[in-house]
């Protein structure tokens, strides 16, 4: 409800929307015009913020415009006056006594909105790339702050526990859920302070779920960073990420979190803050959980609840590797097993191809001139690899090794990456006459591959090859098979 002393600016925003009703929140009120957006907020003095104050209303105005006009060009137009005329009418700029302060911003069509894509099943996997893309470039752009990872997690962990419990939540599930917090920040202590120490605490967004993430001049764009406390948009690059894999996770499936995921590792090769994601993510669904919760909606509230506290009891790490010369299905079927391994939201896909464009600064789907794909190159890629394996595996994660492996040395190497954890080595093999045919329908894919260089790569030698061999001719056969394969060595493992 807007504040009584506010009900003359909301006349007036209101008869510029065409007389529609503003989209509220406990903050703010948006009001929708035909090609543009007015933004103001409420009045109020909440527990989290004061905006009771013009002052303080139209520093947190001015605020929300320079942390959002740059990623969005055009969006966000200006941080415009609602002035008082001398005849006591309001007029929205011009001369006058300024009695409010609103953000002016374009219209987004309703329908371009990430939630509502989310809602009406149009998230497909070039638009989870490119969202992908977008995160990646929006946290690097961040800020980087000094500070204590670990009290950063710390402050944000006892809110949202006393928010829970003011907005109703069964006091033995917050109870139990705050014990296995405190267990886990005490497990990543070191790993959270070392973060931190590297440059991965920063001036992020705060509140980056799909809702707040639209689609701008063709590509998704985030927005509506949090303005109004610096505290809560500090923190860890990850923890920014989380809240839109929880999210993504909820709305679109685990399917849509893990590509997220994948494709922010592919750009930015930070696949060490998977030692953080059982943490981050169960902190972003808790979040939701007490909001959801204060807003009356019980059923979203448990549900998110519920989502809290399994992230917080993970499934064991492994390492499957998946080789095989070009055009037997080795990413594609990467990825359709990915989400199902590991913790949420599913196995880190380590990429040879992803991992050699990173290393040349470029989009995955970029092609690279022959000279990249030298010898020196070719062991620096695998190496690479090796280490990322070994990585995600340590912090308690699933890795997939996506890669040719055609060295025998290689597969040995690849498998002494996993330490101590369950291996499982699958090596795809199908028709030279179905590798063509994959080969030539590819579009836009990180592999480099032509027919060509198919036809050379057959004529090498991949010795004895010990691994299990799957024909890859038919993907769901192949992937039934290699499901198994991986249930078995877990069930081993467990014995």
């Amino acid at each position: 409800m807007i504040p009584p002393e506010q009900a003359a600016t909301a006349a007036l925003l209101r008869r510029l929307a065409g007389g529609r009703a503003p989209i509220e929140t406990h903050i703010s009120a948006v009001f929708v015009g035909a090609d543009e957006v007015w933004k103001l907020r409420k009045a109020v003095q909440l527990p989290f913020l004061d905006f009771s104050t013009l002052a303080e209303r139209h520093r947190a105005a001015l605020r929300e415009f320079a942390l959002n006009a740059p990623h969005a060009p055009g969006m966000y137009r200006d941080v415009s006056p609602v002035m008082r005329q001398p005849d006591g009418s309001l007029a929205l700029g011009g001369r006058g006594e300024p009695v409010d302060w609103v953000v002016r911003m374009a219209r987004v069509p309703e329908g371009d909105f990430l939630d509502a894509i989310a809602a009406r099943g149009g998230l497909d996997a070039p638009l989870l790339d490119a969202l992908g893309d977008a995160v990646a470039a929006y946290l690097a752009a961040a800020p980087v702050l000094a500070g204590d990872g670990l009290a950063a997690q710390q402050w944000m962990t006892d809110g949202d526990a006393r928010s829970a419990r003011a907005a109703g939540l069964p006091e033995a599930e917050v109870a139990r859920w705050q014990a296995a917090m405190q267990r886990e920040l005490s497990r990543r202590a070191d790993w959270l302070r070392a973060r931190a120490g590297g440059g991965f605490l920063r001036r992020c967004h705060g509140d980056l779920h799909l809702g707040n993430i639209c689609l701008w001049q063709g590509a998704p764009v985030p927005f509506d960073a949090v303005e109004f406390d610096e505290a809560i948009a500090t923190g860890d690059v990850a923890y920014d990420l989380a809240f839109l894999l929880v999210d993504l996770e909820h709305r679109a499936g685990r399917g849509a979190a893990n590509r997220v995921l994948n494709r922010y590792i592919a750009r930015t090769g930070d696949w060490a803050l998977v030692a953080g994601l059982p943490l981050f993510m169960a902190q972003k669904a808790m979040v939701r959980a007490h909001v959801e919760a204060a807003r009356g909606r019980g059923e979203e509230a448990h549900a998110y609840l519920a989502m809290s506290l399994g992230y917080l009891h993970p499934s064991p790490p492994m390492v499957l590797a998946i080789g095989g010369v070009q055009g037997t299905g080795k990413s594609t079927l990467a990825r359709m097993i990915a989400p199902e391994l590991g913790p949420a939201p599913g196995a880190v896909v380590l990429r040879s191809d992803e991992t050699r464009k990173r290393r040349n600064n470029v989009a995955p789907e970029r092609h690279l001139p022959d000279a990249a794909y030298t010898e020196a190159e070719n062991r620096a890629v695998a190496a690479e690899l090796r280490r990322a394996v070994a990585e995600v595996a340590a912090a308690g994660h699933v890795a997939i090794a996506d890669a040719m492996f055609l060295d025998p040395a290689d597969r040995v190497a690849i498998a002494a990456a996993a330490g101590g954890v369950p291996f499982v080595g699958i090596w795809l093999d199908a028709p030279v006459s179905v590798l063509e045919a994959r080969i030539a329908q590819r579009g836009r894919d990180a592999s480099d591959a032509t027919v060509e260089v198919l036809r050379r790569t057959l004529r090498a030698d991949p010795g004895d090859v010990a691994w299990h061999r799957v024909d890859a001719s038919d993907r769901d056969a192949a992937l039934a098979h290699i499901r198994g394969f991986v249930r078995n060595a877990t069930a081993v493992r467990s014995c």
